[in-house]
């Protein structure tokens, strides 16, 4: 077989594989109501709404565990999923619902604070990413970490 046909074949080869397809990619993979063909009204979607947006734990003493629970609704017009929730700390620790909250149902968020290293004042951040509009929700945990007695 002559170099000629080698470069002839391979050509051949690569300009029938590589074939052009007109059809439209479809958005609908992505588990959101608002995709790229078709956004809807941000009305549509679901919509967290909390009783409160941050929660005071007040003064504590360095080493308590403290537990808040977030309660909120989905007051829109489909299913609420959290997808995730990461805090801005590795010591809170979120803890979420994995099932689809119902339009009108509610849900909790539960979020342990442990103070173990920290003194002063406190500010930690959740971020809860769900189908919503912004896709990111962020909820605050705020108090008082106090420096343990010494004798």
């Amino acid at each position: 077989m002559s170099v000629k046909s080698i470069f002839f074949t391979v050509g051949v080869l690569l300009l029938t594989s590589c074939e052009s397809s007109d059809k439209p990619v479809s958005a609908e993979l992505v588990k959101n109501p608002s995709t790229a063909n078709a956004p809807n009204e941000k009305s549509e979607l679901p919509i967290m709404e909390f009783e409160e947006n941050t929660l005071d734990f007040g003064s504590i003493v360095q080493g308590e565990v403290v537990e808040r629970t977030y309660k909120f609704k989905n007051s829109g017009k489909i299913d609420l999923i959290i997808s995730s929730a990461d805090a801005s700390c590795g010591c809170t620790v979120p803890d979420w619902p994995r099932t689809p909250i119902k339009p009108g149902e509610s849900g909790e968020i539960k979020v342990v604070f442990k103070s173990e290293g920290k003194k002063g004042h406190q500010n930690k951040k959740i971020y809860l990413v769900a189908n919503t509009m912004p896709s990111q929700n962020v909820i605050n945990l705020t108090g008082e970490v106090i420096a343990p007695e010494t004798e």
